[in-house]
């Protein structure tokens, strides 16, 4: 069944541009008379709230929630209205210039869809898009850096894992098989089980930090590797903890009687909660 078309709302000029009423919403909000609270924001006190928004939409996804990804893309969709109105008075640019510059970009990298250049599947689409970044890099780009230098630093540690080793791999710098990363994930276990077993102290940026740290890098390597995402892969892991884990509370009678529980009996609670036929999966197993 087909879903049910939007609501728009009317007025006596018919539809609302919901969207132009979007940007002078947030423009009154930090105006003279707007919110106290929307006025003393900074491009630096929102980030936080960017990434959290970012991890709801997530989140609704997963969940196949979809009135609530509704709910979540305005949120998410709001942190673009802060960021444009902040930037355009400050006089950097506004929402119009974001708008531009995405229909610009939507454009010059689509030259099979709005140019002549032929692309009969998704490989080769990637393979276009990645070139003309490139280039766009190049003309931008006064001196030469790193081909590393414009992947973000702030972005979670993991999706930079992801695409630091993806950049590498563009010049041959890579594993050439999964095999190879299960032999450098063995390594890397060798050497943090040597660090655990010397480093007494386990005090922050210890040795023991950077051998988990090179564990985790070869990871999330092996999960490019097999084209899997692995924020989405750990979130389904945590969804299957938090499935099984209330199961076990429920076996063992109660918060408190787990808490009271042997670690035999835990582990045993833990392998039933596995098993039980009563688990119901969601978009993870």
């Amino acid at each position: 069944m087909a879903p049910p078309a939007p609501d728009h709302t009317e007025n006596e000029n018919g539809p609302r541009d919901a969207l132009a009423e979007a940007v002078a919403i947030m423009a009154r909000l930090r105006g003279p008379e707007g919110c106290p609270w929307d006025r003393e924001q900074t491009f630096d006190s929102i980030k936080r709230h960017t990434l959290e928004e970012t991890y709801e939409v997530f989140d609704a996804i997963e969940r196949r929630a979809w009135p609530d990804l509704k709910d979540e893309l305005g949120d998410l969709f709001l942190q673009v209205l802060f960021y444009a109105q902040m930037a355009s008075e400050a006089g950097y640019f506004d929402i119009h210039d974001v708008a531009a510059n995405l229909n610009a970009k939507l454009i010059r990298r689509h030259p099979h869809i709005f140019g002549d250049v032929v692309a009969s599947d998704a490989g080769t689409v990637l393979r276009n898009w990645e070139q003309i970044k490139q280039l766009e890099r190049q003309a931008s780009t006064k001196v030469e850096g790193s081909m590393l230098d414009d992947i973000p630093r702030t972005m979670p540690a993991m999706m930079e894992a992801g695409k630091l080793g993806s950049r590498a791999a563009k010049v041959g710098f890579d594993w050439p098989d999964t095999e190879g990363l299960f032999e450098k994930i063995q390594e890397e276990i060798g050497e943090l089980k040597t660090e655990i077993a010397t480093d007494a102290d386990r005090q922050a940026h210890s040795p023991i930090e950077a051998e988990l740290g090179d564990l985790l890098f070869t990871v999330v390597n092996l999960a490019r590797h097999l084209k899997v995402d692995p924020e989405s892969a750990l979130r389904g892991a945590n969804a299957k903890f938090r499935r099984r884990f209330a199961v076990m509370e429920v076996a063992a009678g109660g918060r408190d009687a787990l808490a009271a529980s042997t670690p035999s009996e835990l582990d045993l609670l833990w392998n039933q909660a596995k098993n039980a036929a009563s688990e119901t999966p969601g978009p993870w197993t």
